[in-house]
C-alpha cells in the first residue's frame, strides 16, 4: 500500500489494532527488492494519521523487511502495532517529523531506523533477537533524532543481549527519557557500528531510565545522562518546531 505525496491529510482508522491488519511479505533480496522498497506500507503524503491498525511484514526472519516506511512530514501513528523482524519501522527522511503514541513495535535488528525526527510516547518496544533496537541516521543539521518518552522495553525470555542502538550514520541522535528497561538491555547500553568511527559524533543519552536494564555506572563512556537543565529542551514543541511550527494532537 502506497500513500503518494500528492495524497495529503489521509487518515486510516481501524476498528481494532489486533484485527485490522495491513500485511505483505516482500523483503530485500526478493527479486529486485531492496530494503527501501520492501515495505508493506509506504507513506509519502504529508499530515498522515493512522489509528488502531497493525502494519506487518510477514516475510519472517529473512533479512531486511520493512513493515512501515514513512517519508512524509507531520505524521501521527496512534495505538498501532508495527510487526516485523529486521528493519520493521523505517522513518526515512531527514525532513520528516513523526509522532508515535501508545504503539507496540517489535523486531530483531535495527528495527527502528532512519533519519527522521521522531517521538515515541508510551510505546512498548519488543526485541525478538540479541541485537540492536535503533539505528538512527540523523543528519548533522538536525537538533533531534529519536526521542522515547515513558516507553517500555521488553524481549523474548531467551534473549539477554540487546543494545539500545547503534549509529547508522555519524551524527545519530537517540534519547530515552523515563523508560523502563528489562534485563535484556546490556549494561553498556549502546554499540558502535561495525567498528567504524560513527559513534564519535553521535549523541546518545538517557534520563530517568529504570529497571534491570539500566546500569548507569556501566554505560558506554561516549553516551550521556541528561541533567535536569538539559532535559527541559525535550518537549514536543521544541522537537517538532522545524521550518514550520507543528504540535501533534
Amino acid at each position: 500500500l502506497v500513500i503518494p505525496a500528492q495524497k495529503i491529510r489521509i487518515r486510516l482508522v481501524g476498528e481494532d489494532k489486533n484485527n485490522t491488519i495491513i500485511t505483505y511479505d516482500d523483503y530485500s533480496g526478493k527479486g529486485k527488492i531492496s530494503t527501501y522498497t520492501s515495505y508493506s506500507v509506504l507513506v509519502q503524503g504529508n499530515d498522515f494519521v493512522a489509528e488502531n491498525l497493525t502494519f506487518e511484514n510477514s516475510s519472517g526472519p529473512v533479512g531486511q523487511a520493512v513493515a512501515l516506511h514513512v517519508e512524509a512530514d507531520r505524521v501521527v501513528i496512534k495505538n498501532c502495532r508495527i510487526i516485523g523482524h529486521q528493519d520493521s519501522l523505517f522513518v526515512s527522511a531527514d525532513t520528516s517529523r513523526q509522532y508515535y503514541v501508545d504503539c507496540y513495535i517489535e523486531g530483531t535488528t535495527d528495527f527502528i531506523f532512519g533519519a527522521a525526527t521522531v517521538v515515541f510516547e508510551r510505546c512498548h518496544i519488543h526485541s525478538k533477537k540479541n541485537s540492536y533496537i535503533t539505528a538512527a541516521s540523523t543528519t548533522q543539521n538536525q537538533a533531534f533524532g529519536f526521542v522515547f518518552f515513558n516507553c517500555k522495553l521488553t524481549a523474548e525470555p531467551e534473549f539477554k543481549k540487546v543494545f539500545l542502538g547503534r549509529p547508522w550514520r555519524p551524527f545519530a541522535k537517540t534519547v530515552f527519557i523515563n523508560t523502563e528497561m528489562a534485563e535484556h538491555i546490556l549494561p553498556q547500553g549502546w554499540s558502535v557500528w561495525n567498528k567504524n568511527d560513527n559513534h564519535k559524533q553521535t549523541y546518545y543519552a538517557e534520563y530517568g531510565s529504570f529497571g534491570p536494564g539500566f546500569v548507569k555506572e556501566q554505560r558506554t563512556e561516549w553516551s550521556h545522562q541528561l541533567t535536569k537543565k538539559e532535559l527541559k529542551k525535550y518537549t514536543l514543541k521544541n522537537i517538532f518546531s522545524g521550518g514550520n511550527k507543528w504540535l501533534p494532537n
